[in-house]
């Protein structure tokens, strides 16, 4: 997969950074500063005996536990950021935190700048209703209504007369690939079909941000895949803000911009897949990424040369952003370096065998 042109350079230099500085005129559209979430304690009970800075042991006498430990993050307009770990990680806990289904312990959330945990209950409400789309696992659809009023449901909440919300309701449906299943109702769709209702239903409103907290690990792995596919498809063609929520490191791989690993409720390490790939922070990531294939990660980008090192290049040249696994059946026929140029048709770099070979070996 090729990544989201406009995401990458906007996210390379934050790439191993877990505190992500943005420019003052680039407001990120979700910041995450400094949450914790610990279970058993009040706010300014937290805050005033100094929690942040304690043990887990000195939590535990407390009678605390601690599920995220000072998450911070800024996400990107149009990028889709994920966040994995194993269970028990606190990646789950994260997103709730995000959208205050959960009060998070301590920290800051900014939802384009506003302060998310300053608002009151009624202004909280608006924000979730006209801001934010939430997918879960478990489909969460309304039995008593058909996949039209699944998906004009949310619109009619925002007080969207009927003939508005049900035009936008069957865009939506359309766009999910539904279309002719308007009147069905839940129990007569499959697993695949019912999430997809789910997807149409969180994209009615429009909303700025996308919560998807694990949406396809309930399902078999062939509807799995497809339903990546189509998430991809539709961030492509909508260009949403996304935290997405899985354990699956494969699924992270193929749909992210940028990947943020939990271990024990911290985020160890944020980076696009091939960062993580070839510099993980640690050995937890390392095991983490040990068994993916680089040739399907690793941009031609990373690994070229510069473009005035190579004395001749042959007649092959390759798009700087294409996978390794793209570019290796050129790689393989060609006696000379490959050329590596931009969008733009400009030559940025070149690539040798011996270098690609390098690489996928893991000695480059």
């Amino acid at each position: 997969m090729r990544p989201r042109m406009g995401i990458k350079e906007r996210t390379k230099s934050m790439a191993n950074d877990i505190s992500v500085s943005q420019d003052s005129n680039d407001v990120p559209m979700l910041s995450c500063q400094g949450i914790w979430k610990v279970f058993g304690a009040r706010k300014a009970q937290f805050e005033q005996s100094g929690g942040s800075n304690m043990s887990d042991e000195e939590l535990l006498a407390r009678g605390w536990t601690a599920a995220v430990r000072d998450a911070t993050f800024d996400v990107a307009r149009g990028e889709v950021f994920v966040i994995m770990g194993l269970s028990g990680s606190g990646k789950s806990t994260v997103v709730r935190c995000l959208s205050r289904l959960i009060e998070p312990t301590s920290g800051q959330v900014y939802v384009e700048g506003q302060d998310l945990l300053a608002t009151n209950e009624a202004q909280l409400l608006d924000i979730r209703r006209r801001k934010m789309g939430m997918v879960f696992q478990h489909f969460a659809l309304l039995p008593n209504r058909d996949v039209l009023g699944n998906v004009a449901f949310p619109l009619q909440v925002q007080g969207v007369e009927r003939v508005k919300r049900e035009e936008r309701a069957r865009e939506m449906i359309s766009l999910v690939g539904l279309e002719g299943r308007e009147k069905f109702f839940p129990n007569e769709l499959s697993g695949g079909q019912q999430q997809r209702v789910g997807i149409a239903r969180s994209l009615a409103s429009d909303p700025a941000i996308w919560f998807l907290d694990e949406p396809f690990s309930a399902l078999d792995p062939l509807i799995r895949a497809d339903l990546q596919d189509e998430l991809l498809r539709l961030q492509e063609q909508l260009q949403k803000t996304t935290v997405f929520i899985t354990h699956d490191l494969d699924e992270s791989i193929k749909i992210a911009d940028r990947i943020a690993i939990m271990d024990q409720g911290r985020i160890v390490q944020i980076g696009s897949p091939e960062d993580l790939v070839l510099n993980p922070a640690n050995e937890y990531v390392a095991r983490f990424v040990k068994n993916v294939p680089r040739s399907k990660v690793v941009r031609v980008s990373s690994i070229m040369r510069n473009a005035t090192g190579a004395d001749s290049v042959g007649d092959w040249v390759v798009n700087a952003n294409d996978r390794l696994a793209e570019v290796a059946p050129r790689i393989g026929e060609s006696t000379q370096p490959i050329a590596i140029q931009d969008d733009n048709g400009v030559t940025v770099g070149y690539i040798d065998r011996d270098k690609f070979v390098r690489v996928l070996a893991g000695v480059s």
